[in-house]
């Protein structure tokens, strides 16, 4: 029971990074400009930099309730997507735990960029992409291994 409510509580989590990271995304690759009022406009108000913190604190909790988790889905759910040769769902979440470990590495540079050196542009867009795509990847291929086996 105690694993399920940990589950619960990284999927949530995982929710809200993912619209934060979202959210600065569009704020950096699709900024506002200036007159705009339609609705896809106004989605797009807030500055994106203020997003920032709530990623990385956000990033750092979820990484953390799925390393607790990790040990349940390595003992209960993996052996039996191995025996029913599920393998590209295996595949994806390895690839997952991957990405997570580089990103998680990248998230001083990415805080740095952030709050600390607002002239780099370039580096700022291409810290948030990398993490908009590893925070989407992981989301769908932890939801498809949950939907695969699950840890109930």
């Amino acid at each position: 029971m105690f694993i399920i409510i940990l589950l619960i509580l990284h999927s949530l989590l995982a929710v809200l990074l993912l619209g934060a990271i979202t959210h600065q995304t569009f704020g950096v690759l699709w900024p506002r400009k200036p007159g705009q009022t339609d609705f896809v406009a106004q989605t797009r108000t807030l500055r994106p930099q203020i997003y920032t913190t709530a990623i990385i604190i956000l990033y750092v909790i979820t990484f953390a309730l799925g390393s607790i988790i990790y040990p349940t889905y390595r003992v209960v759910a993996r052996p039996p997507l191995e025996d029913l040769r599920i393998l590209y769902i295996i595949g994806l979440f390895e690839m997952k735990e991957n990405f997570l470990a580089i990103v998680l590495a990248m998230l001083p540079a990415y805080w740095y960029f952030w709050k600390m050196q607002p002239n780099y542009r370039t580096a700022r867009v291409v810290f948030t992409i990398i993490l908009f795509a590893t925070v989407w990847f992981s989301f769908i291929a932890g939801h498809l291994v949950n939907n695969a086996r699950g840890l109930l």
